[in-house]
């Protein structure tokens, strides 16, 4: 045995070699020497020792191994069953070449191996879909252009005037298309869309197949598909655009009625010509709304969903043929699928020809101006955003009168063209204004200019130019209802008609105090047209003969303040009156000819006033919207309005006695200003009203009238009132 005493000691982990004698020959026991324990270091004792063990157990461990850690705690229950499938799994693993086969044989795989990759193929697509199908949300937002609508405007008669929007579409509700409409688009486009999940398979794999060899995708879209293309995504023909389009569509099959699912596809599909949904498409290619179409025509326009570029048969000889091949394939396609009865499609023999040109109303010239009162009106009244509107849908049923606005157009572009011949100079900034406003409110005409798309300042609806002496009626009738007040804080003073006032030219203007002095320190005069004067005269036959200063005296008497109120109440803006000075009797506010209009036909409403208004019904989508209506409020009594009538038509009389002959209910007055910038005539027939104003602004400079130079006729031959006669159809 070596390691006897005296030898050298062992080094550590060395092996002792003993040879026992009881053991078989050649036999060797073998034994490990533990090293021996490391001395303490210098100065560590047995607290040192302590704290080292303290410290080693307060050691974490580190995130790779805690990850290791709690993945082996998660696959520990699965390896009795890991270790019961590795055989099987070694034998689907391929050996190549395949032992005990020759030649090509050698490198096939066994039918165990094609079963295993079969099977987990199919496994890992699965759980890709169901991934897929899990993190894919239906987007909230809808693509705007696609659900974006125009929006109609309508005649007081209903008759289509105006369109608005970047594109024509008008959504329908389910309920209002015909049975046979709807059929015809699901036997041309998906006559499995009631049964279907959203998708079909056999389609993407086609549309699949045919992006990758031809870069762009056709076909095979279910109606859902469709739908959610043109709603949620772009038309960008890619394969994820393709992928997410059906998952959407499986998704939104669970969420949405097949109904629903239709409605909105019906409503959102290009039809060609400009149109988007079936109701635009009928009226564009029929002139008719989608609930007259019959099912022969129901059958061309969804004959248009494959591409209206190449359906539409009014564009070439070829897209004819096409498109009546295609009408006869969708008829009988309701036939077959039990949709269309054999002898009902028995009488559809002839092509229904659609109309040469989209019929649709756009907006311009004139027609811009009523759109833009009634837009605005609708917005305010039907309290709707600029944003909820602009999205369109809406149907906006006008109180506009085809027959007048004609009349009223035609007369005011006639005197354009003619003042452009005789005063070319003047005419170059000539404008006319001019509204009709029916003693209930109704706004029944305005013009507003010669084209709002090059001028789109609306001449009706300008407040730039004075009043003039037809304001007087409103002074006349403050009078009448309050009185006046003769001594400060006195007793009211009642006034009639027949009251009287100084009918000079150059009368002062008194106060109770005595005459009213201006800032410059001047008396205050009143003068009449002409520098005429008439002694004294009544108040009636001062409006009848266009007598201005008793009027200037008047407002005084009853109180300016009062004579406000009196105006604004009866149709006048209060942004438009003008300084509360003695010349506000004489016209210093600027209303617009529509509140002209508007306050003379209070007159005629027996002193009630309703504020003018535009649109008087709006609809969405055929549901109706909330629309605050102006109802009437009394602005004077109905004596004073009475009497006040009377004296306007004694003036219309005593002006155009011609005109008056065997003419009842007529009343008017014309308006003069002091520096000869504008001229009105403003007066009421058949309980309508009708107010005219012309005056000169160079638009490209600013908006201070200029002098008439001419440009308004004549006292004999006013152009205003030629006007108003054409308008009301008494010229």
């Amino acid at each position: 045995m070596g390691g006897g005493r005296g030898e050298e000691p062992l080094d550590a982990d060395e092996t002792l070699h003993l040879r026992v004698d009881a053991l078989r020959a050649d036999q060797t026991m073998q034994l490990r020497v533990p090293p021996p324990p490391e001395p303490p270091a210098p100065g560590g004792g047995r607290a040192e020792r302590r704290r080292d063990a303290r410290a080693a157990g307060r050691e974490r461990p580190t995130p790779a191994s805690a990850a290791l850690g709690a993945v082996v705690r998660l696959l520990a229950p699965l390896a009795p069953y890991a270790r019961r499938i590795t055989p099987y799994a070694r034998r689907l693993k391929p050996v190549y070449p395949r032992p005990g086969r020759t030649g090509w044989r050698r490198w096939i795989p066994s039918w165990r191996q094609w079963i295993g990759a079969t099977l987990t193929s199919f496994g890992l697509l699965s759980a890709f879909l169901v991934t897929a199908y899990a993190m894919t949300d239906i987007p909230e937002n809808l693509n705007s252009y696609a659900t974006q609508q125009d929006n109609v405007y309508f005649w007081s008669d209903g008759t289509p005037m105006a369109r608005t929007g970047w594109v024509q579409r008008q959504a329908m509700p389910l309920k209002d298309i015909p049975p046979d409409v709807r059929w015809a688009v699901l036997a041309a486009e998906n006559e499995s869309f009631y049964s279907d999940p959203g998708i079909s398979a056999r389609g993407i794999t086609r549309a699949v197949f045919r992006t990758l060899g031809q870069g762009d995708t056709e076909g095979g879209s279910t109606i859902t598909q469709q739908y959610v293309k043109n709603v949620y995504l772009t038309q960008n023909q890619t394969i994820s655009r393709k992928f997410t389009e059906a998952m959407i569509a499986l998704k939104l099959d669970n969420r949405m009625s097949k109904d629903q699912i239709l409605e909105g596809y019906l409503n959102t599909s290009w039809f060609g010509r400009g149109s988007y949904g079936i109701q635009r498409a009928a009226q564009a290619y029929y002139g008719k709304d989608v609930g007259d179409l019959d099912a022969s025509e129901a059958a061309m326009l969804a004959g248009l969903l494959k591409g209206a570029g190449l359906f539409d048969p009014t564009l070439s000889k070829a897209n004819h043929a096409r498109a009546v091949e295609r009408w006869s394939w969708i008829l009988d396609r309701m036939v077959k699928i039990g949709k269309l009865s054999p002898r009902e499609r028995a009488k559809y023999t002839e092509f229904p020809e659609p109309l040469k040109s989209n019929p649709l109303y756009n907006t311009g010239a004139q027609s811009d101006y009523l759109v833009e009162l009634a837009s605005q009106y609708a917005k305010k009244s039907g309290h709707l955003t600029d944003k909820q509107f602009d999205l369109g849908g809406y149907q906006i049923y006008t109180t506009f009168d085809r027959k007048r606005e004609k009349a009223l157009t035609d007369a005011v572009t006639k005197t354009r063209k003619q003042a452009g011949r005789d005063n070319p100079a003047a005419a170059k900034n000539g404008h006319y204004g001019a509204a009709s406003v029916a003693a209930d409110g109704r706004i029944l005409a305005v013009y507003g200019g010669p084209d709002h798309r090059t001028q789109g300042y609306n001449e009706s609806n300008a407040t730039t130019v004075p009043a003039g002496t037809a304001f007087t009626p409103f002074v006349y009738a403050a009078g009448l209802e309050h009185g006046v007040h003769k001594t400060r804080g006195g007793p009211a003073t009642p006034v009639t008609p027949d009251s009287v006032y100084d009918g000079d030219d150059g009368v002062p203007v008194t106060t109770p105090e005595g005459p009213y002095w201006d800032r410059s320190g001047k008396k205050v005069a009143a003068h009449n047209d002409g520098g005429r004067s008439y002694g004294d005269i009544s108040l009636r036959e001062a409006v009848a003969r266009s007598v201005n200063t008793p009027f200037m005296q008047l407002g005084m008497d009853t109180g300016l303040d009062r004579v406000r109120q009196t105006a604004v109440a009866s149709g006048l803006l209060s942004s438009s009156m003008g300084p509360q000075v003695p010349a506000l009797s004489m016209g210093n506010s600027t209303p617009s000819a529509i509140r002209m209009a508007s306050g003379y036909a209070t007159f005629a409403a027996g002193g009630n006033h309703t504020e003018p208004y535009s649109v008087r019904r709006i609809t969405r989508n055929g549901s109706p919207v909330a629309l605050a209506t102006p109802r009437p409020k009394r602005a004077v009594g109905a004596e004073v309005a009475r009497q006040v009538t009377e004296a306007l038509g004694d003036s219309f009389r005593t002006a155009h006695p011609e005109a008056a002959a065997g003419r009842t209910g007529v009343s008017g007055k014309a308006g003069t200003t002091e520096k000869d910038t504008a001229a009105w005539y403003v007066g009421t027939a058949d309980s309508v009203s009708t107010a005219i104003v012309v005056y000169r602004i160079d638009l490209a400079k600013s908006l201070e009238p200029l002098p008439l130079k001419g440009l308004a006729g004549t006292s004999a031959h006013s152009v205003p009132y030629a006007l108003w006669s054409a308008a009301t159809g008494l010229g």
